[in-house]
């Protein structure tokens, strides 16, 4: 895609500008805001502006670079972040109506990393309530539209970043992910969501200190882009239980993120998968997965159709993620439950039902499902499958209650294919290959062995560079100027709210 102005440009590319004293700092996020307000409007990603102290920061770090100083990874690139990640003196809802004025006085650890190495937040990204459901929409902000057509889902929880990315609105941004936040938005808007190991970016403020579910992770527009960010916020911290460490030694080191490493696809074996042996894919997803593994698969030294046994997945990740808003949400939905969504409501619901039997027998499953991935992971390197059960549907549905006709088991049935690899603690990355039928982004999800996040990376790295030439595999770019002909999302029936 021709880069016509600056915040078109990727992270990387950006980045070198700025230390090579060809692109200011002051002039991207200029750049940047000028996006945002020319075409947010059709799709509401960045909900709570910092502009003024954006632009402050971007002279600031103007003056580093001609006064020569030393210059952080990250130096002058404006970011969005989610809103359920504290921000020092900008406006932290989560997408519920209890925080809606909630400022925070300090930035929680993967936030302050970020400006230490000189990121530049410009904004918060919206997301559903909580992070529940992977339908960006919420009672504080509204819904987020999808950048391809903004009567669509942009899917969630990290749906204002993966969508302010594709408007070009920010270069990075942040994400988190549990059921497949990070990539599921990523494939329904075409750019890139990394799922890392549990602990390899530091959380402090994870409710079930030793839940591997929940993780932070990086999302840019290339894979390459989302390494930059991570580097930022991989570290060492005895405040997440998840961030083991070997004492007085550093074993998670930015430079070891920094760019993807060169890999010989040649000589992997590749496991695909449509549905990971008991996903509700849609026919339509499950078909367009084979027609663009078809056009990538001879890259590989080895590619056939394999899948771990994932038999008892669902119930796993059922109840213990229904453990996690029990211990963040049963008090507010208790107490203040008109000021608690559907989403919530129905978790914390579902986990009250559950007895310690079946919290022990949830435990013990996702040790053997652990376990029979640890042996698939012998004899292959990598699984693809798409990232995603459907193509993106209308945001007024809250979740999809069929998939070709069949029901689904809950709310959040239809992310499957993600939390398959949560439950396992597998890293995953969701990188953008054209189009599905509709016209909309297609997502590959790439999945790596234990600890395997560079090698994720690197995959996904060669595989971007090869797709990128082919119109029907490189990654697609929404129509902006449609975006800034297009009506006020917040105009649309619905909008504001779950229904």
């Amino acid at each position: 895609m021709p880069v016509s102005d600056p915040c078109d440009l990727t992270a990387v590319e950006a980045r070198r500008l700025i230390g090579a004293k060809k692109l200011s700092p002051v002039e991207l996020v200029e750049s940047c805001i000028q996006r945002i307000e020319a075409v947010d409007h059709a799709v509401n990603a960045v909900v709570a502006r910092d502009f003024s102290r954006a632009r402050e920061a971007a002279r600031g770090a103007e003056q580093r670079v001609m006064a020569g100083e030393a210059l952080g990874a990250l130096h002058g690139l404006p970011l969005g972040v989610k809103d359920l990640e504290d921000t020092a003196g900008l406006r932290t809802t989560h997408g519920s109506p209890l925080f809606s004025d909630h400022v925070p006085e300090t930035d929680q650890r993967s936030i302050a990393a970020i400006r230490a190495a000189g990121g530049i937040v410009l904004g918060k990204t919206n997301t559903p309530e909580w992070g529940a459901g992977a339908n960006t929409r919420n009672t504080v902000y509204g819904v987020t539209g999808n950048p391809f057509d903004p009567t669509r889902s942009c899917a969630g929880s990290s749906g204002g970043s993966a969508v302010a990315l594709a408007c070009g609105m920010v270069p990075i941004a942040t994400g988190s992910d549990t059921g497949g936040s990070l990539r599921n938005p990523a494939a329904f808007c075409g750019v890139v969501g990394f799922r890392p190991t549990p602990g390899l970016v530091a959380n402090e403020k994870r409710g079930l200190g030793w839940s591997a579910l929940p993780v932070l992770g990086p999302m840019g527009r290339t894979v390459a882009d989302a390494c930059l960010l991570l580097s930022a916020m991989v570290s060492d911290d005895a405040r997440d239980a998840l961030a083991t460490t070997v004492h007085g030694r550093a074993i998670r080191r930015p430079e070891d993120f920094a760019a993807p490493a060169p890999v010989d696809l040649s000589r992997l074996r590749v496991a695909l998968t449509p549905d990971f042996g008991f996903a509700p894919v849609e026919r339509h997803i499950a078909e367009i997965f084979a027609e663009k593994t078809g056009l990538l698969k001879s890259a590989f030294g080895r590619a056939e159709e394999a899948t771990p046994d994932c038999t008892g997945t669902d119930e796993t990740f059922e109840i213990l993620r229904a453990l996690g808003f029990l211990a963040s949400h049963a008090e507010r939905a208790r107490t203040t439950p008109d000021k608690v969504g559907p989403n919530v409501r129905a978790n914390v619901e579902e986990g009250l039902r559950y007895s310690a039997a079946d919290v022990a027998r949830a435990m013990a499953q996702q040790t053997v499902l652990y376990q029979r991935w640890q042996a698939f992971f012998q004899d292959w390197d990598v699984i693809l499958s798409p990232s995603i059960t459907i193509s993106p549907r209308p945001w007024r549905e809250l979740f999809p209650e069929k998939i070709d006709g069949k029901p689904t088991r809950t709310y959040f049935h239809w992310l499957a294919l993600a939390y398959a690899v949560t439950v396992v603690g597998h890293p995953a990355l969701s990188l953008p290959v054209g189009r599905d039928r509709n016209g909309m982004p297609f997502g590959l999800q790439i999945v790596g062995p234990r600890g395997g996040d560079a090698l994720v990376l690197a995959v996904a790295h060669a595989l971007e560079q090869i797709l990128a030439g082919d119109p029907r595999t490189a990654r697609p770019v929404p129509d902006l100027d449609r975006l800034r002909a297009v009506p006020p999302i917040s105009e649309a029936p619905g909008f504001l709210g779950f229904g």
